[in-house]
């Protein structure tokens, strides 16, 4: 099949390890991590681009740059320039060369990057012109009525866009016309209502982008949660299913918030843990 994957970086962010490894102990997740002397750690805000015949998709955009610099600072970004337009050129492309680009949900590090950088004398405005946007029904329910307790998490203004552009598309199954063949659908809802993970059929078998239920090898790991999470013990059995099921059919995991693994295989040791084999970076990725 015409199928191509590349990891493309996105603009980095440092946030507090506590809260990213949930009730693990700092003695435990400082294994996997070493933080700052803020306590935050390093992550990745990564996109997956496919190109699929004539088409050009993107799996999620990252954090961006849109924040102006108070928030910039509170929620750890670490470049000026939107890395991602970056990533872009370096192979050849602009964020309108893009035909579809999917959400697994509207959290500001997953979707920001949908937005212009920030500047003093105007607002963000939605980038991808010629893209269809992908986003899960009940993740787009949520970011428009967000809890009390994530409604910090998104972008009322992205929102806004998205919906004025008239080129949202929101699924709800477990195929999308937008997509075709070749894509498959999951949701999930320990980390948020309606996350959305994509399982993309390769040469090489499915690799399915793990966005926030798994967002790199070490919550590969069944009770490691973050505590971000809404439902972690429902996250957990989400885990269990999805990697028991990858496991038996050879599929992959794509990472957005590694800072070092962009995929990997899953295998399970003697005592049934879950753990990633075959790691490979982003230079390394390319089914």
């Amino acid at each position: 099949m015409s199928r191509t994957l590349t990891a493309l970086a996105g603009n980095t962010q440092r946030l507090d390890g506590g809260a990213m490894f949930g009730n693990a102990p700092k003695a435990l997740w400082t294994r996997w991590a070493t933080p700052d002397d803020r306590n935050r750690i390093g992550l990745a805000c990564r996109a997956l681009l496919v190109r699929d015949g004539d088409r050009v998709l993107l799996f999620e955009t990252g954090i961006g740059v849109s924040f102006p610099p108070d928030l910039k600072d509170r929620f750890g970004v670490v470049e000026a320039e939107h890395v991602l337009l970056d990533s872009l050129a370096a192979v050849g492309l602009s964020h309108e060369d893009i035909d579809v680009v999917v959400l697994s949900h509207l959290h500001f590090d997953h979707a920001g990057g949908l937005l212009s950088a920030w500047s003093e004398h105007a607002s963000p405005t939605l980038l991808f012109p010629n893209a269809t946007y992908v986003v899960g029904e009940r993740a787009w329910e949520r970011a428009t009525h967000p809890h009390f307790r994530d409604r910090a998490s998104f972008l009322p203004d992205l929102n806004a866009q998205l919906l004025a552009s008239g080129r949202l598309i929101i699924e709800s199954g477990e195929r999308s016309e937008v997509l075709g063949s070749g894509y498959r659908l999951h949701y999930s809802d320990g980390h948020t209502p309606g996350l959305l993970l994509t399982e993309i059929e390769t040469d090489d078998g499915p690799v399915v982008f793990a966005a926030d239920l798994i967002p790199g090898t070490p919550w590969v790991h069944l009770p490691i949660t973050m505590g971000y999470d809404r439902y972690p013990e429902r996250l957990i059995e989400e885990k269990q299913a999805l990697l028991s099921d990858l496991i038996e059919r050879g599929g992959r995991l794509f990472y957005t918030h590694d800072s070092e693994c962009a995929i990997s295989g899953i295998a399970r040791d003697q005592r049934g843990r879950f753990h990633a084999i075959d790691k490979r970076s982003n230079a390394e990725v390319n089914a």
